[in-house]
């Protein structure tokens, strides 16, 4: 993993050069010498938050129309509150 370090007049003029670096690893990008954003890619962004998929992403899924889903009926009856 390869740390890429520009100012942010730098990442202004090469974005497209930022981006690819990015692949590579993070891209720092400093305001005034110090670290002020962190560019990832969106792979390194989902592994360091841990991201996971949607659910409404899984059931857009191709196929999931032949799962079936038994939901069972809830006996349970709602009780009153008690506030005493």
């Amino acid at each position: 993993m390869t740390i890429t370090t520009l100012s942010s007049r730098e990442f202004n003029q090469h974005s497209s050069d930022a981006k690819k670096a990015a692949n590579n690893g993070p891209v720092f990008i400093t305001d005034r010498g110090r670290p002020a954003h962190v560019l990832l890619s969106f792979e390194d962004y989902q592994r360091i938050t841990g991201a996971s998929q949607k659910i409404a992403d899984l059931l857009a899924m191709p196929g999931i129309e032949d799962i079936e889903l038994d939901i069972p009926q809830s006996r349970d009856l709602a009780q009153p509150a008690d506030f005493s």
